[in-house]
This record gives C-alpha cells, structure tokens and sequence, in this order.
C-alpha cells in the first residue's frame, strides 16, 4: 500500500499522498464505485489516468471515506456527504487528497521546463529573472502553478483568471509557505498556502485564511 506521505496541517485537515506503482487490476480490488464514477473509468483511455483515479478511491478509504461518500457539484467541484471539503488532484505517478472543515485545494505537478513557456500565462514571468539558473525557475513557476490551480479548485467560479485574478504573494525556495489571493468580481479570498518538492515533484496546498 504505497501511501506516500500523510501531512497533519492542523488538528482537523490532512493531506495524503500516494504514489502509483500498483496495477489498474490491483487498485480496482476492495473498491466499490458508484455506478456513474464505473462508467467515467470505463471511458478513460489511458491506463495512468485509470489508474489515478483509483488511487484516489484509496486514498478516500485512508481517510475512512468510500466513493459513495463523494460527488461533484455542476461545476466539477468535488464534495463530501458529511459536508467537510475535500480536493483532489493527480499527476503522472501520485495523486493526492486535502480534508478539511473549511475550503481548501491541491495541485500536484510533475517539474518539467516547458513550465517556462507557458509562464507568462499565469504569472509575470519577469518577477523571476533574478533568480540563479533555469532550474531555480523552473521550481519556483511549478510551486506558483501549483499555488495558483489551488486556489482555482477551492475558489471553483468559472471565469476566473490565473493571471489577473490570482496572485501569489512573493516566497524563498526554501521556505514552505506563502499566502495567496483571489478577486474576482465582488469576491475576495485570502488563503494559506504550503508546498512542498518530492521525486522532481511540486504539490501546494492552500486553506481559506481564518483572518478573512
């Protein structure tokens, strides 16, 4: 049972972690899918996208949830029937869950330079010029990313903008936390975000600040 990592955030929200070496056949075994959630993995065509989404139903039962104890509302956003939040998230080998009482998200992403490319998307990419080499870059545009689609999955309103309506207040690469804003329209969030880098790669996790 390859759960990677469990993170205690606080004494009510936990992060956990696993990493995918099992097969498809062998993740489907003690697992009992809604009828809905069994057609969505008939349909994936990628055996590591299969197979994430039933790593995921083993993390649920981790946390002492089943699949029946989840479903997403109208805009894919996932919940829990006991009304705590929960996100989700999967990238290549691990996928990983966030539980907690008040709003969170979770991004995963594997470290990979294109993330150079595409920065100017989602951030702006000259904030990080002054920084060593490439690589350094790299690290700190895939904890931004990771901050940014976060809070996207927790603030879940169609039409908000990674570039314009999401910023990510300034951090050191070996600091573990930052904090993160989203305006959007007549809404404001202010989050607490935490990252961390494991096996080339980058998981954030952000809650909804209290001092709101």
């Amino acid at each position: 049972m390859p759960l990677y990592k469990t993170i205690t955030v606080n004494d009510s929200t936990k992060v956990l972690i696993w990493k995918i070496e099992e097969s498809f056949e062998s993740l489907s075994k003690g697992i009992d899918l809604t009828s809905n959630c069994a057609r969505r993995v008939e349909g994936m065509k990628s055996d590591l996208h299969r197979r994430g989404f039933m790593s995921v139903r083993h993390l649920l039962a981790a946390a002492g949830y089943t699949d029946h104890d989840l479903y997403y509302d109208d805009n894919g956003k996932p919940h829990l029937t006991d009304d705590k939040h929960i996100s989700i998230t999967h990238s290549f080998i691990f996928s990983a869950i966030i539980i907690s009482p008040t709003e969170v998200g979770i991004d995963i992403e594997k470290q990979r330079p294109k993330i150079l490319r595409i920065a100017h998307k989602f951030t702006p990419i000259e904030e990080y010029r002054t920084l060593a080499n490439d690589d350094a870059i790299m690290r700190k545009l895939t904890i931004v990313w990771c901050a940014k689609e976060s809070l996207y999955k927790s603030f879940a309103e169609k039409g908000v903008s990674f570039l314009q309506h999401i910023y990510v207040e300034d951090f050191a690469l070996d600091e573990t936390t930052t904090t993160s804003t989203v305006n959007y329209e007549d809404k404001s969030e202010t989050y607490n975000v935490w990252f961390l880098e494991f096996d080339g790669f980058t998981c954030a996790y952000a809650l909804i600040s209290e001092a709101n």
